[in-house]
């Protein structure tokens, strides 16, 4: 007697949409109901929800989803500069420029294609682009939505022209959380860290964990590849994983920009 198997489609869990910009989005699904919106505009993911339909990324009732704005929420993508350090616009030009889909993306490994949805999005250096920045790149993104809902970005520079450049980039993670006085961030602990609210002075962290009682806005050094964000009110638990990223995470609070 024969056998079957159900042979799984990430195409067929991949649709092109439009905001009411008229931009083009990605909305990415997996069969247990998760969902992922990629934005064009930025490759930015604007929304992230789970099994049971509940938003994980915070975006600002102030956003703006038309360029050349840059989305203020979801998982803004920062580059080729994070913040102000160095001479370009803040956080860098690619969250404002408009990418196009990878019609010919590598395939998934055999071994962790099962039930997962994925775009590839690529941005390449243009005129303008030289301008202020002079060096020749391609910017591969790829989003995924694994069988369980997991999130990954993985994101690819080339240099084209092969003239040496150096850059900065950042998934600039907005999470939707609960009252901020209930959160608790583990894996930092006794880092040292940058402090923007002091003019970048340098300080050891102190405590078990980070809570929060005020505004903060720090960079902490050579942080480990986990940590979880731990939502006490809504019993929610995010675990960020990084790779080949070995310095930094930020973290913010400052209600008077929501």
């Amino acid at each position: 007697m024969g056998h079957s198997a159900a042979v799984w489609d990430y195409r067929a869990a991949t649709e092109i949409t439009k905001d009411w910009n008229g931009i083009d989005q990605v909305l990415l699904r997996i069969l247990r109901g998760s969902s992922a919106r990629v934005s064009l505009h930025g490759a930015q993911v604007t929304s992230w929800r789970n099994e049971h339909g509940e938003e994980l990324l915070f975006t600002s009732s102030k956003a703006i989803f038309k360029a050349p704005k840059a989305i203020r929420g979801g998982i803004p993508m920062c580059f080729p500069q994070f913040g102000n350090c160095g001479s370009l616009e803040q956080h860098g030009f690619a969250r404002n420029r408009m990418w196009a889909i990878d019609e010919n993306p590598p395939p998934l490994p055999g071994n962790d294609s099962s039930g997962k949805s994925f775009i590839d999005l690529v941005l390449k250096s243009s005129e303008e682009d030289m301008k202020c920045w002079p060096h020749s790149f391609e910017f591969r993104l790829r989003v995924s939505l694994a069988a369980d809902g997991d999130l990954t970005l993985i994101s690819r520079v080339r240099n084209i022209n092969g003239k040496p450049f150096s850059f900065s980039f950042a998934d600039h993670t907005y999470l939707l959380v609960s009252d901020i006085s209930e959160i608790r961030i583990e894996g930092l602990e006794t880092l040292d860290y940058l402090d923007n609210l002091f003019k970048k002075e340098r300080f050891t962290e102190q405590g078990d964990a980070i809570t929060f009682e005020s505004e903060a806005d720090r960079v902490y050094l050579s942080s480990p590849n986990i940590i979880a964000v731990l939502d006490h009110e809504k019993k929610r638990t995010f675990v960020i994983r990084k790779e080949g990223l070995p310095d930094v995470v930020g973290q913010k609070w400052c209600v008077k920009k929501q």
